[in-house]
């Protein structure tokens, strides 16, 4: 039923952005994404990452003892981001995935070249009550659009301040919250078939290796290091998908009529 090219390029790419999330607590839909956009194509690899995202950030959300402060936090993002994600999913459907990929290919980019930059942004502080929903709906629009929602959620979130094992916590909530509303505005939208769960579901098993993987390679790299090596490798993956986006015809006619109406 599926190539083996398929489940090499999928069982590959688990269990390195397993092996990433391990070592550094994120990064598994970012780098997976990426991986099977650039392989597979932006609306098969939004519905693969789907199970192995959703599970292993239950995990992360359930562990820390900062539950109801998190939820309660960000509850508000959560539900606009909810929102968000399922009118941008109506959208995806009927839209160029070759356009959209380029949208996740500068995604990818702004968040690498941020994390690697590390600018000083200011923490919201009292604005946070309005700034939070506006924040969720706008990423989850993105999410719904591209399966991401690094940005600027996750920007947003190390904005405020949290400790890090609250941060990691809150990460895991949210992002399951996500990938649980992606879920079923991809599933609403006809874009959730039975043949990609069950490959999603296959990719458990590389993803929960990878993870472990990772968790035993932490302490024999130093994390800062490794955080460098990996936003570099997501900056060019990101550049990557931009290029081979704007080769697509689809792109430079869509891109040529943007400007020509400017």
């Amino acid at each position: 039923m599926y190539s083996l090219e398929t489940l090499i390029i999928i069982t590959a790419t688990f269990v390195l952005s397993g092996s990433v999330k391990g070592v550094i607590g994120l990064g598994l839909p970012s780098v997976s994404l990426a991986l099977l956009t650039a392989t597979l194509g932006l609306k098969d690899a939004m519905a693969i990452i789907i199970i192995p995202t959703f599970c292993t950030n239950i995990l992360q959300g359930l562990v820390g003892g900062h539950f109801k402060l998190v939820t309660k936090k960000f509850a508000t993002l959560m539900i606009m981001a909810a929102i968000g994600t399922w009118f941008a999913a109506g959208i995806l459907a009927k839209s160029e995935a070759a356009i959209l990929s380029g949208l996740l290919g500068l995604s990818i980019c702004s968040y690498a070249g941020v994390s690697l930059l590390t600018p000083q942004i200011p923490p919201p502080g009292k604005h946070e009550n309005w700034l939070s929903p506006i924040i969720g709906a706008f990423s989850g629009f993105l999410t719904g659009l591209t399966g991401s929602f690094i940005m600027p959620g996750v920007i947003y979130m190390q904005a405020i301040g949290l400790p890090r094992d609250t941060l990691i916590q809150a990460m895991g909530v949210v992002f399951t919250a996500a990938t649980l509303g992606l879920a079923v505005a991809l599933g609403g939208h006809d874009l959730l078939p039975i043949e990609t769960v069950i490959l999603s579901t296959i990719a458990l098993v590389p993803a929960f290796a990878g993870m472990w993987f990772g968790q035993k390679i932490r302490k024999r790299i130093p994390e800062p290091l490794f955080r460098q090596v990996f936003f570099i490798g997501l900056l060019l993956l990101g550049l990557y998908i931009i290029v081979r986006a704007l080769l697509r015809d689809e792109v430079r006619q869509f891109l040529g009529q943007l400007f020509g109406m400017a």
